[in-house]
This record gives C-alpha cells, structure tokens and sequence, in this order.
C-alpha cells in the first residue's frame, strides 16, 4: 500500500525523506549559538528585501582565548583578517 500512496501523493515521499516538518535538535534556539559553541556569534544578512539569512560565525580554536568575552564586532573585523573563511551551508527541518 506503500508504493500506492507514494504514487498517489508524490509530496509524501518528500515530506518523509527530508523530514523538513521537525526542526531538530529539539526544544533548542538556534539564535544563540554561543549557548550550544564556544566562540560563535550568530550574524544576520539581509541579501535582497525581505529575506534575512542567519550565519554562525565561529573562529577556530587557537584565536578562542581571544574571541573571549568579545562583541558581535569583534566577530565581524576577525572575517577581515588574513585567516581563511570557510563556509559552511546547512539546512535543517524547520529552519530552512
């Protein structure tokens, strides 16, 4: 009976493959990373009207004594500096 639903609604499959309806970890704000990682700050970038992307800076272990105790600022001058940035893109059930 499966196969027979699958076929009837197609948006099925989808729905249980990605799971896009749970946002998981449960019961956990993703707007403060800092709670969940060490030296990470959650940034956000407005790229056209309307549409807000949200990042998590994180700085690499050997600048954490650094990162410290320090501003959203101080995030955003460390992604100006000669280190490289890698990028990371995720999305996840409920927060895509």
């Amino acid at each position: 009976s499966v196969p027979f639903l699958i076929r009837l609604f197609p948006v099925l499959l989808t729905k249980f493959v990605f799971l896009n309806f749970l946002a998981f970890p449960f019961f956990v704000d993703l707007r403060h990373p800092e709670l969940l990682l060490n030296n990470t700050v959650s940034l956000y970038l407005a790229t056209e009207p309307g549409v807000t992307v949200g990042i998590w800076h994180t700085v690499p272990g050997s600048r954490g004594a650094e990162a410290r105790g320090k501003d959203q600022r101080w995030y955003e001058e460390a992604l100006a500096d000669a280190h490289p940035v890698i990028i990371y893109l995720h999305g996840n059930g409920g927060t895509r």
